[in-house]
């Protein structure tokens, strides 16, 4: 009630990405969707998730997971979470590459007397599911958000996302995401 007087409000969560489509029977698949930012407010709004990419069917490279949404400096009370990014989709049944995954966004900042908000995990690589294919590399993790003031801790970081497998005859794993 204090907060409503004071026009505080709490920012609503980013909408999460669309995932992206399938690809034909020769042909690489979609990219997912990023995820909205989360809204403005005096509690800030987290990020949305992205979107998963699209799996390729016969023949091609899986899709790229969509990155996280972004987040807002709060001005009474903690950070919000920054978005995580999306998993990458699998290659092709029989050759293709796994997509990347998405990018997990940094936390926000705290309000004075505030923690900072965690940042997002990164997404991971999509798989070489076929003959022939390098996995996809994980996503970056987001750092965590700075704090509004000592001694409130910075938001923890968020973590990168998984390398992708690769393919049964040949092909390169992807790298893990590097931390935020």
């Amino acid at each position: 009630m204090e907060m409503e007087r004071n026009g505080g409000r709490a920012g609503g969560t980013g909408g999460g990405g669309g995932g992206g489509g399938m690809g034909g029977l020769i042909g690489n698949a979609g990219t997912g969707g990023d995820g909205g930012s989360g809204g403005p407010g005096s509690i800030a709004g987290s990020g949305g998730n992205g979107g998963s990419g699209g799996n390729a069917k016969l023949l091609g490279s899986g899709g790229a997971g969509g990155n996280g949404g972004f987040v807002s400096p709060a001005t009474i009370g903690p950070g919000g979470i920054g978005g995580s990014g999306g998993a990458g989709g699998h290659g092709g049944a029989l050759v293709g590459n796994g997509g990347i995954g998405g990018l997990g966004r940094p936390g926000g900042a705290g309000a004075v007397n505030f923690p900072g908000g965690p940042g997002g995990n990164g997404g991971a690589g999509g798989n070489a599911v076929g003959l022939i294919g390098n996995g996809g590399n994980g996503g970056a993790g987001g750092s965590g958000g700075p704090a509004g003031s000592l001694p409130h801790p910075d938001g923890k970081d968020g973590a990168g996302g998984a390398g992708g497998t690769g393919g049964v005859l040949f092909g390169i794993p992807g790298a893990p995401g590097p931390n935020g």
